[in-house]
């Protein structure tokens, strides 16, 4: 098991945190673990449909894959592009 610090929790957090895990008799600790693993199991979850799903293609889609581009693409600009956007993220 491993241990992680968080630091600079706003108060209110802290309390809400307190105030749950009281509701349900259960530590503080133990509500944000569960807490913490809720969407991580729900992007788990997510994630394992979304592979089910991305497995199943058209066979239009599929011969769409080796069609050349109507234009030429310009490489440039589109690596400019997902540099901007992962930048901003």
């Amino acid at each position: 098991m491993a241990t992680v610090t968080v630091r600079k929790l706003p108060e209110e957090v802290v309390r809400e945190l307190r105030i749950s895990a009281a509701k349900r008799g259960v530590s503080m600790e133990q509500e944000a673990r569960d807490r913490l693993g809720q969407p991580l199991a729900a992007a788990r979850e997510a994630a394992s449909n979304a592979t089910e799903w991305k497995l199943k293609a058209s066979l239009e889609e599929m011969l769409a894959l080796g069609q050349k581009p109507d234009q030429p693409v310009d490489h440039k600009a589109e690596s400019d592009a997902l540099y901007d956007y992962l930048h901003n993220e």
